[in-house]
């Protein structure tokens, strides 16, 4: 039963958030640029952290949600030295105790063009040890490079409570 349960939350959450993704993608470039600016100016740091970088993909909004099994899902925008070059999608899929909903921006900085090439290659994924910085005024200061590759968040609204296992999977599209 509670096996059921936690799929039709699922799916009901996966279901809204294909449906909010049919937006033009003029919409995600202004929903990311948007977002930019709102993260930028909550930590300052975050605009030399992008500077330094080679490049970065911006999901502004990544619906989840859970119950036992849970997903989430993602639409964003792709930079390369500054210049938009394409969009991306984020998908999530997780398993164990977890229940409830949340939405979160996630920024994710490629340090150098090694690393953004995997991305687009489809070769990059994210080590079930990974962690993100939670944006607050300071945080990107403290943003590490893992294997050329930093993640910082920024919850939106809702709330999570978890301890499962899943992974991550990124699929870029160029412009």
């Amino acid at each position: 039963m509670m096996l059921t349960t936690g799929m039709a939350l699922v799916l009901t959450v996966v279901a809204g958030l294909l449906g909010s993704c049919a937006t033009a993608p003029a919409s995600r470039e202004d929903k990311a640029a948007t977002r930019w600016q709102q993260m930028s100016t909550e930590d300052s740091a975050l605009g030399a952290l992008v500077k330094r970088s080679y490049g970065y993909s911006l999901f502004p909004n990544v619906g989840k949600g859970g119950l036992v099994v849970g997903g989430a899902y993602g639409r964003g925008v792709v930079y390369e030295r500054g210049q938009h070059i394409g969009y991306s999608d984020l998908t999530q899929g997780s398993v164990g105790l977890q229940s409830g909903g949340q939405s979160f921006s996630e920024l994710i900085v490629f340090e150098n063009k090694a690393a953004l090439e995997r991305f687009k290659a489809g070769q990059f994924g994210f080590a079930a040890d990974a962690s993100a910085v939670v944006l607050k005024s300071g945080a990107a200061t403290n943003a590490n490079f893992v294997d050329g590759v930093a993640v910082v968040v920024q919850p939106i609204w809702g709330a999570m409570l978890e301890a499962a296992i899943g992974g991550q999977q990124l699929t870029y599209q160029a412009k």
